[in-house]
């Protein structure tokens, strides 16, 4: 395929024989973990439980850095937003020059919309028996299957009018059946809805590989109604060509590299998961649609594209960053003082947004923090954090915290109740719960604390409950100092908090992890628990100190939902990795990511 002669320099071939269960997925996931991840394609892929060889490479990572992101796109992020604000704005031309460029622009829009081609697709060159003949991974060893985790997943409404390509997991049943977790707030779930008013079967297609652009198409947040593919058509200025399946209407990319085709009875259903998911946590078994397969094809030589989901940074770490840039102009349409904003990768995307922006008058945060809530996926952001101009850059972590905790007060925090991210594990009910906001724009405040140094401030805490194990202050240059404090959970971190609160002249931020895989010297992984484990409203306290709540919760704390182990890598298959020279992470790496669990 003519891209993987583009992005040949980022490449990694392994060519030893490697297991579909555990040991490739493995490998990819340690190897996004490094500095500068490549791309990885595995032409040997086996299933050693079932002594089955594949005849078609599994290439994993293609969206594996900055640069390759860019090879792909063929254009920076920024300059791809640009053109989009420049669509946005068109404003009348004034000049012949004007009149000319304008109309260079206009006529390159034609590009936008798929063109549909009458003859069949390189797609369909082959037929495929089915599923079993896929080199589908199985990527933790608690999940509950294999799952497709790279598919275009292509739908339409019930009118043909509507056309959708979202990217969904799917778990392989059986050689003929995929569990189709397309969750209540996506789009393919609302034309779903069509079909079931009516009593008719859905139909679906996959699509596997092709053009990496058409993947990422399928992860983009727009507006409802407005089929992704035209953001191919937008990028690469030349349309997407779609062929029409063969056992049913769906139209896709006739030159993806797979396609299963099939139909989703409305009626049916079948309980979906266990699966460790991007969030980092596993989420639980639910019951979801099945997508009965009624034909496979393929291209001649194909590849079949994958991705690995669990802790971060993750390959959507690279992938997410030209979503950032090219939906800032469609965000500020909503919000025309949001000047710039990032969504750092250990929070998971929708569990930590922050946020430049330009106020204008008093609440103006406010105003932007509840328009962003309303907007689309932005609806299931949990905690948004707003500075203005005078902040460092949003990618600055260090500095743009000490400007935040410099301008912290308790009224600056606004905690208020929407949806969340069907994903969400620590809400105490699902699909709703707390949010938090806060404004960060005002005036520098003093510190009212008196600071003491890590060891005596641990001394004292221990005074007050044995329990606790470790303590780490950062940020101490700060107005608002934060405090994480570890303990043996046999009690509420609420009970604890009122216990600490004689030491509230010591602490002004107290940030409470529990005893399980949590390392009170690892700040990026602390971000990443803390900013799961929290709903803002149950776990979050404003009084003579801020308290927060970051430990896993049970029915100790009031709640009654199961709480979801985290991922992590076999030991055994991980330690025969790293032996075999598969894996060449040294151990702080491995350390610092939480990537490997208990041995057997």
């Amino acid at each position: 395929m003519k891209i993987f002669e583009t992005l040949s320099p980022w490449i990694r071939t392994i060519d030893e024989p490697l297991d579909v269960n555990l040991e490739i997925p493995h490998i990819a996931y340690a190897e996004i973990k490094k500095a500068e991840p490549k791309i990885l394609v595995f032409t040997h892929p086996v299933d050693k439980a079932l002594g089955k060889t594949y005849d078609m490479p599994v290439v994993m990572n293609i969206f594996a850095n900055d640069a390759v992101v860019e090879t792909i796109f063929g254009a920076t992020p920024d300059a791809i937003a640009a053109k989009v604000q420049k669509a946005l704005k068109l404003k009348p031309p004034k000049s012949l020059s004007d009149k000319l460029e304008t109309f260079k622009f206009l006529f390159d829009l034609r590009n936008v919309f798929p063109r549909r081609l009458k003859s069949a697709g390189a797609c369909q060159t082959r037929e495929i028996a089915d599923l079993s003949e896929l080199p589908i991974l199985k990527t933790w060893s608690d999940d509950g299957g294999k799952f497709i985790t790279m598919g275009q997943v292509y739908t339409q409404s019930l009118d043909g009018e509507i056309h959708n390509v979202g990217m969904y997991r799917l778990q392989v049943y059986d050689d003929k059946r995929l569990g189709m977790h397309w969750q209540i707030h996506k789009d393919s779930n609302h034309l779903f809805h069509q079909y079931k008013k009516a009593g008719r079967k859905m139909p679906v297609s996959v699509a596997i590989g092709g053009d990496p652009l058409y993947t990422w198409c399928g992860t983009a947040p727009l507006p409802h109604g407005i089929f992704e593919l035209m953001l191919y058509g937008f990028v690469r200025n030349k349309p997407a060509r779609l062929v029409k399946c063969q056992t049913n209407p769906i139209h896709v990319p006739e030159d993806a590299d797979i396609v299963i085709e099939g139909w989703v009875d409305p009626e049916v259903t079948e309980i979906e998961g266990m699966f460790g998911d991007h969030t980092g946590y596993y989420t639980l078994k639910e019951p979801y649609p099945v997508l009965e397969v009624s034909r496979i094809t393929a291209k001649n030589d194909p590849v079949f594209y994958a991705t690995v989901v669990g802790k971060p940074p993750l390959e959507d770490k690279y992938m997410g960053l030209p979503t950032e840039r090219i939906f800032l102009p469609l965000l500020q349409t909503q919000a025309p003082d949001l000047k710039d904003y990032k969504m750092p990768e250990n929070g998971v995307f929708h569990n930590l947004i922050l946020c430049k922006i330009a106020p204008q008058y008093p609440g103006h945060s406010l105003q932007i923090m509840h328009a962003l809530w309303g907007v689309g996926q932005m609806s299931f952001v949990k905690h948004a954090l707003f500075v203005d101009e005078t902040a460092p850059e949003l990618g600055e972590y260090e500095a743009l915290t000490k400007h935040i905790l410099d301008r912290l007060t308790p009224e600056a925090v606004t905690i208020t109740t929407g949806i969340v991210d069907a994903l969400d594990h620590s809400a105490s009910r699902p699909l709703i719960g707390g949010k938090l906001g806060i404004d960060a724009t005002g005036d520098t405040v003093e510190r009212t604390i008196d600071l003491l140094d890590d060891t005596a401030l641990l001394k004292k805490v221990k005074t007050i409950d044995s329990d606790v194990v470790a303590l780490k202050q950062y940020m101490t240059q700060s107005a608002n100092p934060v405090t994480v404090i570890q303990y043996e959970k046999k009690r509420p971190a609420r009970e604890l908090f009122e216990a600490l609160k004689p030491l509230s002249g010591h602490i002004a931020i107290a940030v409470f992890v529990d005893t399980r895989q949590n390392d009170v010297n690892n700040p990026y992984m602390l971000v990443w628990r803390v900013t799961n484990n929290i709903d803002a409203q149950r776990d979050v306290w404003l009084e003579e100190m801020i308290g927060v709540d970051g430990t896993n919760k049970d029915p100790m704390d009031g709640f009654t939902r199961e709480w979801p182990g985290d991922v992590v890598c076999d030991a055994d298959v991980f330690a025969d990795l790293r032996a075999r020279g598969l894996i060449d992470l040294d151990d702080e790496t491995i350390d610092r990511y939480q990537l490997v669990g208990e041995s057997k």
